[in-house]
């Protein structure tokens, strides 16, 4: 007996139909099927028409790397074609930062903080700054030795995502010599890259940081090239599909003169302070010494904090002091004497009595020798440097005057040398003193500066500027380290009587005055002028600058020495005298052209 459901009975009585009934479910089945291959069929639509193209670039992605391939920074040389800051190609090792995502990443960077010598954290932490799937290696560590090249090449098969490439590295030949004027290179910091990324910088760039390496920036940096090269899924190479070619960056040639510059570095020493040569005709700067000095090398690496400690131990070694400002002390009387005649109230022939001190503002200014130096003109009170007579032509010229005659020989502006770090030093005026010290300018501040003292400040460079006014016909000439065949340089418009004294009065300082030391042999006919600056509670600061020879000279030195103690002629002038005996040493034994290393064109 067959059983039906009563739902089974009601649908035969509404249908009295019973052909083909059993064929029902076949067209169900036949309905689904169309529209599961509708559906397939419409996927496949819009993953061609409308994804397509990012889909192939995706494909691509994996099996095409983007080879970065960065310029070659520009070579600096000097004036001789001695290369001072250059490339050199080294091994570096780089990890992809989807090795990250291996499950023998542990392993793995264990194994490459031994080889490496850099701790595990450190690795993670250098790849956490770019995306897990980034199309571009981080470099972990540079410079690597031959050994640890070995070492990861030895264990390639374990070190998965990580490879040792060839990349140029910045290099200075002569260590620290000028490194103060080279500056230095360093890797951008995060902050760094995100300024810069719209100029092109890539996060693992290397940027100028000091000196001309940050000044001229742009023009020794170059520019990125890359390849784009095919990999199978081994990530192995297969066949380059192009490539873009670095640019390099502009090779430069300085004015200065490496050996000069080793000399001065030599004859400063370990005293803080700073040397200057110049060359007064054109503004050429033959040598810029300073002290504490770092060899920049050390930046073509990371530095551990015990190799810091050592480069920080004899006080802050990146500051330039050869263009910081510091009390200019009696070496500013050039100015003074040069305010009293072309005011025209104390002309080339004026005679002043100079007494033990000169009372101003409630103040009394000492001579050094605490007698003076009875009558004296201005021939006689620049060879003894005369506070006193000084002070009274500056006290009668005027404050504005004096001030006007400061900022003429470039004092309280940069002077536009090629580099950032350089300082204005300090020309005060009324609007200072009311700004800063809430009081108006007074005749003390005015005698105070006649003798580059108080609140005067003037940089090594300013002093050295200053000179080759005196010695090149009247001229304030722009220092420069980059060579030019267009010197800038503005005449002072000085009454030849005004010069001629000045002159006369440098060329007596070292007759029979306080720089009696350049009186040898091997330099010319010789002037300059000496400075004891009062710093207290500290050491006297010394300062001493000299040009030769004096009738047609080619060179000024100018030498400081911070806190040293001592007077200008006795601390300074020995510096002076020895940089200059060696310039004319160097001149008379010039190289010939086929003994030296000549830049390329």
């Amino acid at each position: 007996m067959t059983l039906i459901s009563p739902l089974a009975k009601a649908s035969r009585k509404e249908s009295g139909r019973t052909v083909g009934r059993g064929v029902r479910p076949w067209g169900i089945m036949f309905a689904a099927s169309l529209a599961l291959l509708g559906g397939i069929g419409s996927r496949l639509a819009f993953l061609q028409l409308v994804k397509g193209e990012e889909l192939r670039q995706t494909a691509r992605s994996n099996s095409v790397r983007i080879a970065p391939k960065p310029p070659i920074r520009g070579n600096m040389f000097d004036r001789h074609g001695k290369v001072l800051a250059t490339t050199k190609l080294a091994h570096a090792v780089y990890v992809w930062p989807v090795a990250r995502t291996r499950p023998d990443w542990p392993k793995t960077k264990q194994l490459l903080s031994q080889l490496v010598g850099i701790a595990p954290n450190e690795i993670e932490k250098r790849l956490e700054s770019q995306d897990i799937y980034a199309t571009e290696p981080l470099a972990i560590a540079r410079n690597l030795t031959l050994a640890q090249v070995t070492a990861i090449e030895e264990h390639h098969q374990t070190l998965a995502g990580v490879e040792v490439i060839i990349e140029p590295v910045r290099y200075y030949p002569e260590g620290d010599t000028a490194s103060h004027i080279l500056g230095y290179t360093r890797e951008l910091t995060p902050e760094e890259f995100e300024a810069r990324r719209t100029e092109g910088y890539r996060l693992q760039d290397y940027i100028g940081k000091l000196g001309l390496e940050a000044s001229l920036e742009s023009r020794l940096r170059g520019e990125w090239g890359g390849q784009e090269i095919q990999v199978d899924r081994d990530g192995r190479f297969v066949k380059m599909l192009g490539e873009k070619p670095a640019q390099a960056g502009e090779d430069l040639r300085l004015t200065l003169d490496a050996e000069l510059q080793k000399v001065a570095q030599r004859v400063l020493g370990r005293r803080k302070g700073a040397i200057v040569a110049l060359d007064p005709r054109n503004g050429d700067v033959l040598a810029m010494a300073s002290y504490p000095s770092f060899d920049p090398n050390i930046f073509s690496d990371r530095i551990s904090p015990e190799k810091w400690a050592a480069v920080t131990a004899q006080g802050d070694p990146f500051i330039n002091r050869a263009i910081r400002g510091f009390p200019p002390a009696s070496t500013f009387k050039i100015v003074t004497a040069a305010a009293g005649m072309e005011s025209g109230k104390y002309p080339a022939n004026t005679v002043l009595s100079t007494s033990p001190y000169l009372a101003a503002a409630g103040v009394r200014f000492y001579e050094w020798n605490r007698a003076g130096f009875g009558a004296a003109g201005y021939v006689k009170a620049m060879a003894w440097s005369s506070n006193t007579f000084f002070g009274q032509v500056g006290r009668g010229v005027g404050g504005e005057t004096l001030i006007d005659w400061s900022r003429r020989f470039g004092f309280g502006s940069p002077t536009g040398i090629e580099l950032n770090e350089e300082t204005s030093g300090l020309i005060p005026d009324n609007d200072w003193t009311q700004a800063r010290l809430d009081r108006p300018w007074n005749v003390g501040d005015t005698v105070n500066m006649s003798i580059g003292q108080g609140l005067t400040l003037a940089t090594p460079l300013q002093v050295a500027q200053m000179f080759a006014v005196t010695a090149n016909g009247g001229y304030l000439v722009k220092p420069h380290l980059v060579q030019t065949d267009t010197p800038v340089k503005t005449s002072l418009n000085m009454a030849p009587s005004t010069l001629e004294t000045i002159r006369k009065g440098l060329r007596a300082v070292v007759t029979n005055g306080t720089g009696t030391v350049l009186n040898v042999p091997g330099i010319p006919t010789a002037a300059g002028k000496s400075g004891t600056a009062e710093a207290p509670p500290r050491e006297n600061h010394a300062w001493f600058g000299a040009f030769a020879p004096y009738d047609d000279a080619e060179i000024v030195v100018v030498a400081f020495a911070e806190h040293s103690g001592g007077g200008g002629g006795s601390v300074a002038g020995p510096m002076v005298r020895d940089v200059m005996a060696a310039y004319f040493e160097l001149k008379g034994k010039a190289e010939t052209p086929e003994s030296t290393s000549a830049m390329p064109e």
